[in-house]
C-alpha cells in the first residue's frame, strides 16, 4: 500500500521538473525581463519609423491653415527636383571627405601608442581625453578657435604671414562661404570665385581632429593587442622590415576592425552635421553652406512645419545609408575575411 503514494510522488516530481516545463518557465521569465526594453523599442522606434513612412505620402503640416490630404509620391518628386536638396546632399558628402584621413590618422596614432615604452598609458589617456568632453562643449571651443578677430588660430596664421612677408590675410572660417572644392552657394557645381577656406573646411578639419584620437584609435589599439606575437617573431626571423611586417601581418590582421570602423564612420557621416550647424555656424550658415541632410530634416519639420516633406527626406536618407552599408558590407567583408 505504501508503494502507490511513493510512485505517484515521483511521477509528480518528474512532471514538475520536466525539460519542457522548465523551458516554458525560462521563456516566460525572459520575456518578463525583456518586456520593458521591447516595449520601449516598439513605442519609441518602430511605431515612429512606420508613422514617418505613412506621413511621407501626405502634406501634413503643423499649421491649421493647411488642410491635410494624401499626396502620394509628390513629396519625393518635389524633393528630387529641388536644387536645395542636392546642395545639402553635396554639403553632407563634402564633410565626409575627412573620414579616410581620420581613419588613417587613428591607425597611425594607434601604432605609435602601441609601443612598449614607459609612460605610454599616460599618452593614451591624454589623446583620448577630449572624447570625454561633451560634443557641444567641443563645438563651442572650436568656434572660439576659429574666430577671425581674436581666435588663436588666425592669430598664429597672421603672425606667420607677417613674419614671412606673405601678402593677404587669414581665412574667415565659419563666416565664409569659400571652400576648397569651389562649390557655389546657390546650386551644386563649381565656381572658381568660391575656392578658398571657409565654414565647410573648418568643420571638416575639426572632424578630422576629433576622429583621430577618439574611439577609432581605441578600436585599433584593441585590434593590435589581439594580433598573435608569434607572427611578429616569425617575421623577424625571416628578416622582414617594418613596412613588410605592417603590410603582410598588421594590416591584414586589422582588416575586420577597419571594416567595422568604415561602416560606422560612413553611417555617422551621412547622419551627422546637425550639432555643428546648430552650434557653430548659426543655423547652417553662412548661406546654408554647412547645412547637411540631417539639419535640413530639422528645419523642414520644426521650423517650416512641413512634417510630410521632412519625413520624405528622412526616408531618402535612410535608403542612401542602407545602400551604402550594403555596398561596404559586400566588398569590405570579403576583404576582412580574406
Amino acid at each position: 500500500m505504501k508503494a502507490a503514494p511513493e510512485k505517484a510522488m515521483k511521477q509528480s516530481t518528474r512532471a514538475t521538473f520536466a525539460p519542457g516545463t522548465r523551458r516554458r518557465g525560462d521563456l516566460i521569465a525572459a520575456i518578463g525581463f525583456l518586456a520593458p526594453n521591447l516595449l520601449g523599442f516598439l513605442v519609441f522606434t518602430v511605431i515612429p519609423v512606420l508613422f514617418s513612412l505613412v506621413v511621407s505620402f501626405s502634406n501634413w503640416r503643423l499649421q491649421r491653415t493647411v488642410p491635410f490630404h494624401w499626396v502620394g509620391f509628390a513629396n519625393f518628386h518635389e524633393l528630387f527636383g529641388s536644387e536645395e536638396f542636392w546642395l545639402y546632399a553635396a554639403n553632407t558628402i563634402y564633410l565626409m571627405i575627412g573620414i579616410p584621413v581620420g581613419i588613417a590618422g587613428s591607425l597611425v596614432l594607434a601604432l605609435l601608442l602601441n609601443q612598449k615604452l614607459r609612460g605610454m598609458i599616460v599618452y593614451r589617456t591624454l589623446f583620448y581625453l577630449p572624447s570625454f568632453t561633451s560634443g557641444v562643449a567641443l563645438f563651442i571651443l572650436w568656434k572660439a578657435l576659429y574666430n577671425p578677430e581674436y581666435g588663436p588660430l588666425n592669430w598664429m596664421i597672421n603672425t606667420a604671414m607677417h613674419s614671412l612677408h606673405i601678402p593677404g590675410h587669414a581665412p574667415q572660417w565659419l563666416s565664409s562661404t569659400h571652400n576648397l572644392a569651389g562649390m557655389p552657394v546657390e546650386h551644386p557645381g563649381f565656381d572658381v570665385k568660391q575656392v578658398g577656406l571657409g565654414a565647410r573646411d573648418a568643420i571638416l578639419l575639426m572632424g578630422i581632429w576629433a576622429g583621430i584620437g577618439g574611439g577609432n584609435m581605441l578600436l585599433y589599439l584593441a585590434g593590435l593587442s589581439n594580433i598573435p606575437p608569434e607572427l611578429y617573431e616569425a617575421s623577424q626571423l625571416d628578416g622582414a622590415g617594418k613596412w613588410a611586417t605592417f603590410r603582410h601581418i598588421t594590416w591584414p590582421q586589422l582588416a575586420p576592425t577597419t571594416f567595422f570602423i568604415v561602416i560606422m564612420s560612413v553611417i555617422g557621416g551621412l547622419q551627422g552635421g546637425f550639432e555643428q550647424a546648430r552650434v557653430m555656424t548659426g543655423n547652417g550658415g553662412p548661406a546654408g553652406t554647412t547645412t547637411t541632410l540631417s539639419y535640413y530634416i530639422y528645419t523642414r519639420a520644426f521650423e517650416q512645419f512641413q512634417i510630410g516633406y521632412a519625413s520624405a527626406i528622412a526616408w531618402v536618407l535612410f535608403v542612401v545609408i542602407l545602400v551604402g552599408t550594403l555596398i561596404n558590407w559586400k566588398f569590405g567583408s570579403q576583404h576582412a575575411e580574406g
